[in-house]
């Protein structure tokens, strides 16, 4: 069996035997980018990685279900979503609140970076995480896909089940709604 690449729809279903070293492949392919979404949305390191594995282990547990209707891309996506959505409504994270972590920003500059770089990257992104938390759920996840992760509009609208026009018009006002958080935040 052919190896997917990124965003191809599976062809044929793996065999048994198969399985595990075909979804390692989608592991290794599709981790990071999972990740990054995750802990955009949950807006936590600790979690997201907690969330991505999780992911990763519900797509394991129901590949028999994959249609091959998507890509293997936007099925991940959508179980990702589905998962940080349910996450953010469990009681727990409604009522306990955490210390954020900035070990998110420290660790994002380069080596080669001055002292200065570094705290300007920190504080820019702080500021970007202030802005995405004060959005709906909504516009936050639809900024992510379309900004961090390049996803089209007709991919958008096949991850969040909604048509490419509806899509375009929900970007739009989430992004004037960023802006707005984004320059309340200087």
């Amino acid at each position: 069996m052919n190896e997917p690449v990124e965003g191809q729809r599976v062809e044929s279903r793996p065999s048994a035997e198969q399985l595990p070293a075909v979804f390692a492949g989608f592991y290794d392919e599709h981790s990071r980018v999972i990740y990054y979404l995750t802990l955009r949305y949950l807006g936590d390191p600790q979690k997201a990685e907690d969330a991505t594995h999780d992911v990763f282990l519900k797509a394991f547990q129901r590949f028999d279900q994959f249609r091959g209707e998507a890509s293997v891309r936007s099925w991940l996506y959508r179980i990702a979503i589905n998962h940080c959505q349910n996450l953010c409504q469990s009681w727990h994270n409604r009522n306990i609140f955490a210390n954020s972590d900035d070990a998110v920003w420290e660790n994002s500059a380069a080596r080669t970076d001055s002292p200065l770089r570094v705290l300007e990257t920190k504080e820019l992104g702080q500021r970007i995480q202030k802005a995405l938390n004060e959005l709906s759920d909504e516009y936050r996840l639809l900024l992510l896909l379309v900004a961090d992760q390049e996803m089209s509009y007709d991919e958008i609208g096949a991850v969040v089940g909604q048509s490419t026009d509806a899509v375009r018009g929900k970007l739009h006002r989430a992004r004037k709604s960023f802006a707005a958080h984004f320059d309340k935040s200087k």
